[in-house]
């Protein structure tokens, strides 16, 4: 079972893709990096055997594509890949030089987090290379610890606290924070009052 919640970010949006949906839209996304950014998603220049083999496990083995999506093409993807043996959920992320600062990443890393949540994981695990430097300012902006070694940047996620990016967006939108409290006092106060209402009946 996926989220269905659909997340518009102009001038895109952000879905859950379907397993039928991974393979191709996956593969060519992946494909459609540049050298640079394909570097840096798999931390060396690959070809493009390696992105179809790649994607065609993707679709196979329970991984969680969360896209964003532009006319129908994919132009960033989050994979949640599932643990094997005794190793922590992996995730990873790419994104289109086209759609690259418009806040995809964040859009991606906290809707990635609700699947990790909704799955029950309680730690994820993210290997990013080192020149990387996006991608490793964005998982420490979600709480990541990333050790450097052997060429890459290592790091887990602890699902159990709350992340700053989370903080973050209370603290730069107190009208938006200051609605959904206003709405939760009003269903609250709706409660007591119905179930005093009913008592007095």
């Amino acid at each position: 079972m996926v989220l269905e919640k659909t997340v518009r970010t102009a001038p895109g949006y952000v879905r859950t893709l379907s397993q039928q949906e991974e393979l191709p839209l996956l593969r060519d996304h992946l494909l459609r990096l540049d050298a640079e950014s394909r570097h840096d998603r798999f931390n060396g220049f690959l070809d493009d055997s390696f992105i179809e083999r790649y994607a065609a496990r993707c679709a196979e083995d329970g991984t969680v594509i969360v896209a964003y999506i532009v006319d129908g093409v994919v132009r960033g993807a989050a994979e949640l890949h599932p643990p094997e043996d005794d190793s922590l959920p992996e995730v990873a992320f790419s994104v289109e030089a086209s759609a690259r600062r418009q806040g995809v990443g964040t859009v991606l890393f906290r809707r990635l987090i609700a699947e990790a949540r909704w799955k029950g994981y309680k730690r994820l695990r993210i290997t990013t290379g080192a020149e990387n430097h996006a991608m490793r300012a964005l998982a420490r902006k979600f709480g990541a610890h990333l050790a450097f070694r052997h060429g890459e940047s290592t790091g887990t996620i602890d699902l159990a606290k709350t992340p700053e990016a989370e903080l973050a967006d209370l603290a730069a939108a107190p009208f938006t924070a200051g609605r959904a409290l206003l709405s939760f006092n009003s269903t609250c106060w709706k409660l007591i009052s119905s179930m005093y209402g009913n008592r007095a009946a």
